[in-house]
């Protein structure tokens, strides 16, 4: 069976869940049933532990070639196949997985802004009653003690929004004419030219998708009592649930989560003192990302002007993704 044509490979919350929706919309093009399968990140079985949650995550990577290849049996003939792991753009390894087996593949690259990257990434963690520290700067200062720890890419705030670092090792690999790199705020703004613009990169006819799917807003539960006790909870029933069946393991989570996202609040900006404080970690990189793409990124190391993104409205109650099923 054929490998996919395209990949989606980055940037997690970077609105690739709505691209890959908007995407699939399109006849000529054939998306995977499951966007994200993760298949190029691990070389067989994922890590057998890891954060909170990470077991989650693991137990749905699709690493068995014979299980990735199925994913697009299914596509019509003719059609372009094509699947969406954001993960793909940090991991150097899977990029040289995918060189290895898809060198003629198209890559689609989406960047957003490094600072509101990372904040949207801890709060969805933060929400899901994963992230034990109530505060993303101090969050991120743990991140190199994480990673020693083997905690899954989707902790890493800081080092998943190093795209020059990430570009600059992926042009090692492809040529320019099969990567396309685009903004984040280009889907927000101008969703039915950016579209077509990916349209034309993959060779299929254009003007026939022109709206991205709106996606809900992340809940931020207040660090409460409450919510501290029920975010530990959970994170002990996350740790349990690696020993359990999967669906057992879901109900022992699934109500904490629920809980947890009773009265809480839509995500809440980003203070100046903490942007400022974030910028820090990227200033390097940014640089980097300006002489590799030739493109001018200055802004992403200034105040924010606006917020606002590929969102919808989450009423109370409703249920927020999983660690194990981030929306990214």
């Amino acid at each position: 069976m054929p490998l996919p044509d395209f990949l989606t490979i980055g940037a997690p919350k970077a609105g690739t869940t709505a691209l890959h929706a908007a995407l699939a919309r399109h006849p000529g093009l054939y998306l995977s049933p499951v966007k994200e399968p993760k298949f190029f990140l691990t070389d067989g079985p994922p890590p057998a532990k890891g954060g909170p949650g990470d077991s989650q995550t693991y137990r749905e990577h699709i690493w068995r070639r014979e299980d990735y290849e199925a994913l697009f049996s299914a596509a019509p003939p003719g059609a372009l196949t094509g699947e969406s792991t954001p993960f793909y753009l940090y991991d150097l390894a899977a990029q040289r997985r995918i060189r290895a087996m898809i060198p003629g593949a198209r890559l689609i690259v989406v960047l957003r802004d490094p600072v509101e990257r990372a904040h949207s990434n801890w709060t969805h963690l933060w929400s899901a009653g994963l992230e034990p520290i109530g505060d993303v700067v101090r969050a991120c200062e743990q991140e190199e003690q994480r990673i020693k720890a083997g905690w899954a890419p989707f902790w890493h705030y800081l080092g998943l929004g190093r795209y020059g670092r990430q570009l600059e090792h992926l042009y090692t690999l492809f040529p320019r004419d099969q990567v396309l790199v685009f903004r984040y705020r280009d889907l927000v703004d101008r969703p039915a030219d950016t579209l077509d613009r990916i349209g034309r990169f993959l060779g299929v006819e254009t003007g026939v998708v022109a709206e991205v799917p709106r996606e809900n807003v992340t809940a931020h539960p207040e660090p409460t009592h409450s919510h501290r006790l029920l975010s530990r909870a959970l994170r002990a029933a996350s740790a349990a649930g690696r020993f359990l069946p999967a669906r057992t393991g879901e109900a022992l989570t699934d109500p904490l989560e629920r809980r947890l996202q009773q009265r809480a609040r839509s995500r809440q900006p980003l203070t100046w003192e903490q942007r400022e404080r974030l910028i820090s970690h990227f200033a390097e990189d940014v640089a980097l990302l300006q002489r590799v793409t030739g493109e001018d990124f200055s802004d992403w190391l200034r105040p924010r002007e606006r917020s606002g993104g590929l969102v919808g409205t989450r009423p109370h109650g409703q249920r927020q993704a999983r660690n194990g099923r981030p929306q990214t």
